[in-house]
Parts: C-alpha cells; structure tokens; sequence
C-alpha cells in the first residue's frame, strides 16, 4: 500500500504533510503519495532532515488507501489527523476544504454527537 510522510510543524503543531518538491503543506490533498518502500525510505530521510533543521517533529509514514476514487490514511487516528475535529465539521482541516477526500457524503446515524 501506498504511503504519505506526515509531522507537527515545530512552530504551531499543526499537522502537515510532504509534498512532492519536498516541502510541507496542510492539505492533506497535496500530500506525495509514495509507491513504494524505497520511496518511502527517500522521503522520510529528507523528513528527518527538516527535523533537524527545525521546521518539523516527529516525521513518519502513514499508510493511505483507495476510498470511493480518492486517497485516504488507513488507520482512524490518522484519519483525525489530516481531517480535524470529529465533533465540529466546520472547524480544522475539512472547514477549510484540505481534509481527505471521501466521496459523496452519505448521512448515517454517526454524523451526529449526542449531548
């Protein structure tokens, strides 16, 4: 499976994401997706070394899959990552249009927290 580097960035936290001219960006959407291992491998060794230039913490690898014709991170705790808070669509990533895309939204029972 395919694979995205992601980090905090060191000056806000804000979770960001590599591109593929090896810079960082919020919108998980412009993420490099990296093939292989071996890509992988390049790009988190160019990760570690924002790390040590102090633009980045804790670079790592995420895997993404296919959902409804579009990337997505396979593990939920990433998923929360790039998209923002589960409980107010209409702040973090997905208020601002860089959350993963998913598809046609569909209503189901969970798209609602009850009080």
């Amino acid at each position: 499976m395919p694979d995205v580097i992601t980090a905090n960035r060191l000056t806000d936290g804000v979770v960001v994401f590599q591109t593929i001219d090896e810079c960082w960006t919020e919108d998980f959407n412009r993420a490099a997706v990296l093939p292989d291992p071996e890509a992988t491998a390049v790009a988190l060794k160019r990760a570690k070394q924002d790390e040590a230039n102090n633009i980045v913490v804790e670079p790592y690898a995420i895997v993404v899959e296919e959902r409804n014709g579009h990337l997505a991170p396979k593990a939920l705790r990433e998923a929360i990552r790039a998209t923002g808070p589960t409980i107010r669509r209409d702040l973090g990533k997905q208020a601002l249009g860089q959350a993963p895309r998913s598809g046609p939204k569909v209503a189901t029972e969970t798209d609602h927290v009850s009080l």
